[in-house]
């Protein structure tokens, strides 16, 4: 069990034990109690689900509230699963702390970008757009999207003004600069997808490679 659910709570710099400055990203990992267990028996595969943040129970569903006692476990604002090769170690209503990366080098990131609502093909996409000159009248548009006659359409991928953000991405091999086990808190070096506030998933690094 190498994964927690956790919140991005902002950027910051600190000095490492050789006295340099390093620039981290502040986040709030766990604790994220066992909610459920699964098993090849019941569900066909090893897996335990896992939850984050406190939630009213009055804004849970009943079959949740079911759900959550069953585990022993107050209600969960958000659940994950993490797959597991054998979950027979696992305990309903275990909480998993941030401790557990304590003697890890590098964790991966995994979060949603910022959304940037509709934009067009120059924000979208980078295109270089028209002439900036007075009575040009092409200045940020993206060309001629149509066809001839025949296919007479326009294809799948094209690039076009749209929805922009909000796209899950995965930064890997974040070094680990510093655990605050007390405060929930892990430091990484670099920067993390999303705004502050945002939700995150911190795992153990399944590429790793040396420091530079």
């Amino acid at each position: 069990m190498n994964q927690l659910i956790g919140k991005k709570i902002g950027m910051t710099q600190v000095y490492t034990d050789d006295n340099v400055l390093v620039p981290v990203t502040v986040i709030e990992a766990g604790p994220c109690p066992i909610v459920q267990i699964k098993t090849p028996e019941t569900d066909g595969y090893h897996a335990v689900q896992i939850g984050y943040g406190a939630k009213k129970e009055k804004n849970t569903s009943k079959s949740m509230q079911g759900h959550f006692k069953k585990a022993g476990v107050e209600q969960q604002r958000i659940l994950r699963e993490i797959r597991l090769e054998d979950a027979a170690e696992a305990e309903l209503g275990q909480a998993l702390t941030v401790e557990i990366f304590q003697d890890l080098e590098k964790v991966d990131v995994i979060a949603n970008t910022k959304g940037r609502g509709f934009s067009g093909v120059v924000k979208r996409w980078n295109f270089h757009g028209g002439p900036a000159s007075h009575g040009s009248m092409f200045h940020r548009r993206g060309g001629s999207y149509g066809m001839c006659q025949w296919p007479g359409e326009i294809q799948k991928g094209k690039k076009m003004p749209g929805h922009y953000g909000t796209e899950q991405r995965t930064v890997q091999n974040l070094k680990v600069v510093k655990v605050l086990a007390d405060k929930n808190l892990i430091l990484v070096k670099g920067s993390v997808p999303g705004a502050n506030g945002t939700t995150v998933i911190v795992r153990q690094a399944i590429k790793q490679r040396k420091s530079a």
